[in-house]
C-alpha cells in the first residue's frame, strides 16, 4: 500500500508540472477507467490509470471513453507506450524510423520536424536530468512541441 501511495503521490506531482492544453486530449488523463470514474479531474484520472496498469489501458481504450479516445493523438499515445524504448533511443539520437512514423501520425510537417525533434530532446534532455522519463512525459513533451 505504500509503495501506491507513493507512486500515486509522484503521478501527481508529475502531473500537475506536466500539465497540457485543454485542447488536447492526453489520454492518461482522458481515457481509460480513471476518466470514467474521475470524469471532471484529469489529474485524478490519470493517477488512477498509472496505479492501475501503468496506463497501457487508458492508452488503448477505445469502448471505455470512445468520444473521447479517439484520433491522431491517442494513436500517437499508444505507439508510443507501445514503441517507447525505440522512440526514446531514436530522439536522443535526433533521427529514426518510429521518430519519424510519430511525427507523421501527428501530422507534422515534413519542414517542420527537424525544429520539433529538437525541441522533443531538449525536453527529454531535461527529464533524463531529472529522473527517468516515462511514455506519457514523452507524450507530452512531444504534445508541448508541435
Amino acid at each position: 500500500m505504500k509503495k501506491i501511495t507513493i507512486s500515486a503521490l509522484l503521478a501527481a506531482s508529475f502531473i500537475s508540472s506536466n500539465a497540457m492544453a485543454d485542447d488536447k486530449i492526453n489520454p492518461w488523463k482522458h481515457c481509460g477507467i480513471g476518466a470514467i470514474i474521475f470524469d471532471d479531474n484529469g489529474t485524478a484520472a490519470a493517477i488512477s490509470n498509472i496505479i492501475w496498469d501503468l496506463g497501457t489501458t487508458a492508452v488503448s481504450s477505445k469502448i471505455s471513453s470512445a468520444d473521447t479516445c479517439e484520433g491522431k493523438n491517442v494513436v500517437a499515445a499508444k505507439f508510443i507506450q507501445d514503441n517507447f524504448d525505440r522512440v526514446l533511443e531514436e530522439t536522443s539520437q535526433g533521427q529514426g524510423e518510429h521518430l519519424t512514423a510519430m511525427l507523421e501520425m501527428l501530422e507534422v510537417n515534413t519542414a517542420n520536424q527537424p525544429q520539433v525533434i529538437t525541441a522533443i530532446r531538449t525536453k527529454m534532455a531535461n527529464q533524463l536530468a531529472n529522473g527517468q522519463p516515462t511514455a506519457q512525459s514523452y507524450y507530452s513533451s512531444v504534445m508541448a512541441s508541435i
